[in-house]
């Protein structure tokens, strides 16, 4: 047979016939199919009495199936049984011949693919009764994504919830589709975006992702794999109108999809990929192979395999499973299907099949044959030794990146028509309301502009709302032609009382009875350079795991990435509801994992949004008694017109900082410094002004869009509310100053405006006492308002570190594939939590200030301290990193055992920062009684060579490197790039070092990022302590939250003593709907005060309150 390919047996019979060679399409000729035939047919009955009886297993499916190297390895492997001779069948043959004329065999494995006659197989199954490996009666209902999520449902097995939508004429009632902006209703069942359609039919692989409104709209579109892609982006938000589809819930995977594949009932290999939906890049490897890694199932997901198998009849059957919020859930059956490119698999797959063939056919042939009895394997996992460490745990607190200016205005509203919006949203129940979607603020427009239209119409009519703080408010919701609710919002919060007189001497009379603050926030967007820098700053992270220097491209083994396509890492990204925080959470999620493509759905798949017992947002407006009296102190302080002196140096300064000193140095006078403030601030508008009148600026386009309008509405504003009616100034407003001029000094240089630097410089150094000082002036105030803003952020880093050395065998990597994977036992723990300028204060306040070291006894603290002292500000990007380690070689119960490190960062560099940036000890410096035993003091460990297996090193470890760049007076900092990578990913890693401590090696190109202007780098993380016990840190957490929830206790036992003095409610009351702002006025069976709705934002001028949980509150969290 010159166009077959053969196996022979010893006695020199063909035992593996294959219709074509390789890929190519060759057909056998009739008469090569007719030996076929006979050589396995009636017509061997003679020789069958001189010989044992070979097992015919025919192999029925299209030729590029039968064909492909899965098949043709397993195929080959399942020859060396000794009775089984193995026969495919060629394509022309199952195609265009009469099934009578098929090749006869014992056992048929065939399944469906496209252009495939399953009529006909069905037929031949029928005519032959041939043992069949896969039934195929039950491949017509895996074509059918409704029939295949019914066998599941019908077995018990987890799935997505989910509705089908039957566009039939015949069957009306199965086609109601109800389609709003963030949610469908599919024949009664409502989902909320994000949420998945699917088309009924099994073939169609169109399937689409449809996003939130909140996480910028759009959907995402998958597809059968194109070259490198398998999905793309799109901005088409509304459903698909024609064909019928089955909808469901999505279900956040932390982006990954696990493949499962059966061979029966007990054997299950299954595979972790990079999700399609997340960017719809296709990871590939050298042979261009999309890249997977074995993962190890647990005892119920084994089951499901089990009951799959079972349930679809499908002995080699593949399936996939979303594991999600600690369950798993089947999401599609693909029938017949191999691993690809796993020689384990391969053997696992020939032997299984190849043992149930003999053990359903043998006794019938009369072949001697028994099962072989197989010691299970023995997982040896490699494990660290010396004075290795295992990394284990990585947790870190991030500050958004860099964003438009915030900007905020507030008015005082009575009208019946904001009552009836802040009842008809569920603001009674609460005392509060957040307006955040595009109907929500299209209703508050369609007020403001109703109520401006009467005041045109009625000059003397009874609206009490300002004229000029409504057209603001209509003046802000028109902006841009459309609604995002990722950058405007309005918060309504009820006055049962009205709101008090405002300290800057507002002459208007009190008014009598309940109101509503309004509080319009817009602005604060995340720039495009905002994105870089979270992206940037996502992949330098990949250094902190081990393996994460080398080239991805070139180790795809090592470090970072396939340690969490393995399921070994085990990664919760967290983020406040604020969308800047939320799209700085994904951009980061992008550069950590090399992701591709639009943020959306990154931010869908990877991002958690952390609106639980105010964790990392801030839930009330109403300060604590603690920050009232510090901002009334500071406001006194800095209303003096003269010099500081002593005294005030003692009451603002009492830590003594030098970042304090410095900048009270600079400012001398405060009022004297605000009158220069104020007029550079009027000779700035005046500069716009005249900017506007000049034909040629008209149209000047500024940074991300912003027009010469805008950015004087934008310092008009401040203009009028920095100088009070009373000719004193609010020096709540200075963060927004500096927030303005940080931006427009940054973004906006181009336009050459005068004197922006001296404007920078006066109020750079104000905004350096009164942003850090409004978190507290004494230690123990900063304390008190740290624990109000930040505890239950604590009590959840406590718990990561406590869960983290249990044993996780979901995040374990399958020891018999860890063959070229460094340390595959371990499983690391990552926690990032994205948040805003408060909680990173207050968190550093109570690692500062809450004891966990003696300053006077700890000479690394000490210096750590003395360092962050010296840091101005907490800019963009700053973080605040614990590392946990364990040392394997330690005993258990040993305080040796685990080793936490803290580092730190004080984000992104300001202008002109180059001179008197502070300096820390580097990253991950040796320790001092190490010190001297140190060649080359640490650093990351460099695994761009392919080293042996080894964890993230401890500190008194020295690392030697083959070619190592040459270093400077600054060792341990994060700066270490081998020569391989310096030419192809050297920007990737230049985040960390700042110029001033570069190699000579390594020009600073004072560009940024990837020589982008306008995105400036940020500060290395530098180690502020690197030998602390985990008991050490967890008796510290302990302590800090025991104290922090005994001032609550004691804050919240006064608050309710002053609502106790209110008239309560009537039994009858109490659930009755209100319908009129009257019954607003009595208090709702919570206190106003307490808040559980979604929480509000951190504004620019100061902290906004931190969130009071009740007594009873334990902050209770899972293990995630």
């Amino acid at each position: 047979m010159s166009e077959s390919r053969q196996a022979t047996s010893d006695s020199g019979h063909p035992r593996f016939l294959i219709g074509c060679e390789d890929d190519e399409r060759r057909e056998l000729e009739e008469t090569d199919m007719r030996n076929i035939s006979r050589s396995y047919g009636e017509e061997e009955d003679d020789e069958d009495q001189s010989m044992e009886r070979q097992i015919v297993v025919g192999i029925c499916s299209m030729m590029k199936k039968s064909t492909s190297k899965p098949m043709t390895e397993i195929l080959e492997r399942l020859c060396k049984f000794e009775y089984i001779t193995v026969v495919i069948f060629p394509e022309e043959v199952i195609l265009h011949e009469p099934v009578e004329k098929w090749p006869l065999c014992d056992c048929l494995i065939s399944f469906h693919s496209k252009g495939f006659p399953l009529d006909k197989a069905v037929s031949y199954a029928k005519l032959r009764n041939s043992l069949l490996i896969n039934d195929l009666n039950m491949q017509y209902f895996i074509q059918d994504r409704r029939e295949v999520y019914r066998i599941l449902q019908e077995e018990g097995i987890d799935l997505p919830r989910y509705a089908v939508l039957n566009r039939d004429p015949d069957r009306p009632e199965e086609c109601n589709l109800v389609e709003s902006e963030d949610h469908v209703e599919v024949n009664g069942e409502i989902f909320h975006k994000p949420f998945v359609e699917k088309p009924v039919c099994a073939e169609d692989h169109n399937v689409y992702i449809y996003y939130p409104t909140s996480a910028g709209g759009g959907s995402q579109r998958l597809f059968r794999k194109i070259g490198s892609r398998s999905s793309v982006y799109s901005p088409e938000s509304t459903v698909r109108k024609t064909g019928s589809y089955i909808y469901e819930e999505f279900m956040p995977t932390d982006g990954t999809d696990v493949k499962v594949y059966t061979v029966g009932p007990d054997y299950a290999h299954a595979e972790a990929r990079k999700s399609p939906a997340l960017d719809g890049k296709v990871e590939r490897d050298s042979e261009g192979k999309e890249i997977r890694y074995p993962v190890m199932l647990t005892a119920l997901e084994k089951l499901v395999a089990r009951k799959v198998c079972l349930a679809f009849k499908q002995t080699v059957c593949g399936f996939d499973l979303l594991r999600a919020n600690g369950h798993s859930f089947v999401c599609d059956v693909n029938g017949f299907s191999f691993v690809k490119n796993s020689m384990k698999y391969y053997d696992d797959c020939a032997k299984v099949l190849g043992n149930m063939v003999m053990r359903e056919l043998a006794p019938q042939f009369h072949i001697p044959w028994s099962i072989p009895m197989e010691a299970e394997d023995i997982p040896i996992v490699p494990t660290t030794s010396g004075t290795m460490m295992e990394l284990r745990c990585v947790i870190a607190v991030i500050r958004h990146g860099d964003r438009t200016p915030k900007q905020k205005m507030k008015m005082e509203v009575r009208n019946a028509l904001f009552f009836d919006l802040f009842e008809k949203y569920g603001g009674n129940k609460t005392g509060k309301l957040k307006l955040k979607k595009p109907k929500q603020l299209q209703e508050v427009l369609d007020i403001a502009r109703q109520l401006l239209a009467e005041l045109v119409q009625h000059n003397d009519c009874e609206i009490e709302e300002k004229k000029s703080k409504l057209e603001q408010l209509k003046t802000v919701l028109e902006m841009y032609g459309h609604f995002s609710g990722i950058n405007r919002k309005v918060q309504l919060t009820y006055l049962p009382n009205g709101q008090p007189k405002a300290s800057s001497g507002e002459e208007d009379s009190q008014k009598e009875g309940p109101s509503l603050l309004l509080v319009l926030k817009w602005g604060g967007e995340l720039t495009p350079a905002g994105r870089v820098q979270a992206e940037e700053l996502g992949r330098a992270f990949r250094c902190m795991y081990p393996g994460g220097q080398g080239d991805y491209a070139g180790f795809p083994g090592c470090g970072l990435l396939r340690l969490h396509s393995t399921y070994r890492h085990d990664l919760k990204i967290y983020a406040s509801d604020e969308g800047r925080v939320q799209m700085t959470a994904a951009a980061f999620a992008k550069g950590l994992l090399a992701l591709e493509g639009e943020l959306t759905p990154i931010l869908v798949q990877m991002v958690k949004s952390a609106n639980m017992n105010g964790l990392l947002d801030s839930d009330s407006d109403s300060l604590t008694d603690c920050q009232q009296r510090v901002k009334a102190r500071l406001h006194e302080i800095m209303q003096k017109n003269r010099d500081f002196n002593e005294e005030d140096y003692q009451k603002l300064a009492p830590t003594s900082s030098p970042s304090l000193v410095n900048s009270m140095g600079v400012i001398g006078n405060p009022v004297r410094t605000f009158d220069q403030v104020h007029t550079l601030i009027q000779s700035l508008t005046s500069q716009i002004c005249k900017r506007l009148e000049d034909p040629k600026s008209a149209n000047l386009q500024l940074y991300h869009s912003e027009s010469l309008e805008l950015m004087l509405q934008r310092w008009s504003k401040l203009e009028r509310d920095f100088r009070m009616k009373n000719g004193r100034y609010d020096i709540s407003k200075i963060p927004d100053i500096y927030d303005c001029i940080k931006y427009d000094t940054q973004h906006n240089s181009s336009l050459g405006l005068e004197e922006t630097l001296e404007l920078f410089r006066l109020s750079r150094a104000l905004a350096d006492i009164i942003i850090p000082q409004e978190y507290g002036i004494t230690k123990a105030e900063k304390l008190d308002i740290a624990s109000a803003y930040c505890l239950p952020l604590v009590k959840k880093i406590q718990l990561d570190l406590q869960r983290t050395h249990e044993d996780e065998a979901v995040n374990k990597l399958h020891p018999l594939y860890s063959r070229g994977v460094m340390s595959p036992g371990r499983h690391v723990r990552t926690r990032l939590y994205f948040t805003s300028e408060s909680h990173v204060h207050s968190l550093l306040s109570i690692f500062r200030y809450g004891g966990l070291l003696d300053e006077l006894k700890d000479e690394q603290w000490k210096q750590a301290m003395d360092y962050l002292s010296a840091v101005t500000e907490l800019n963009y990007m700053t973080q605040i990193v614990i590392m946990l380690y364990e040392d394997n070689n330690k005993d258990p119960s040993s305080e040796e055992r685990f080793h936490v490190e803290l580092h730190f960062s004080p984000g992104v560099k300001g202008c002109k920062d180059e001179d008197n940036a502070p300096m820390g000890f580097g990253f991950r410096p040796a320790s001092s009684e190490n010190h001297e035993k140190q060649t080359n003091p640490g650093s990351l460990e460099d695994l761009s060579q392919d080293e042996p297996d080894r964890a993230a090193l401890s500190e008194p470890m020295s690392i030697h490197r083959k070619s190592p760049l040459i270093r400077n007076r600054k060792a341990g900092s994060m700066e270490v790039l081998s020569e391989s990578n310096m030419s192809s990913r050297g920007a990737a890693f230049r985040i960390f070092p700042s110029s001033s401590r570069q190699s000579p090696d390594i020009k600073p190109s004072g560009l940024g990022f990837e020589g982008c202007s306008m995105v400036p780098s940020i500060y290395p993380l530098e180690t502020l302590h690197n030998s602390l016990s985990l008991k050490q840190v967890d008796e510290f957490l302990t302590a800090v939250c025991k104290n922090g929830s005994e001032t609550q206790f004691k804050r919240l036992k006064s608050l309710s003593a002053m609502f106790d003095t209110q008239p309560s409610m009537d039994a009858e009351s109490q659930d009755t709907p209100m319908t009129t702002p009257v019954q607003l006025s009595q208090p709702p069976s919570r206190p106003l005060w307490y808040s559980s709705g979604p929480p509000s934002t951190v504004s620019s001028s100061g902290p906004s309150s931190p969130s009071l949980a009740e007594p009873s509150s334990n902050f209770e969290f899972n293990s995630e």
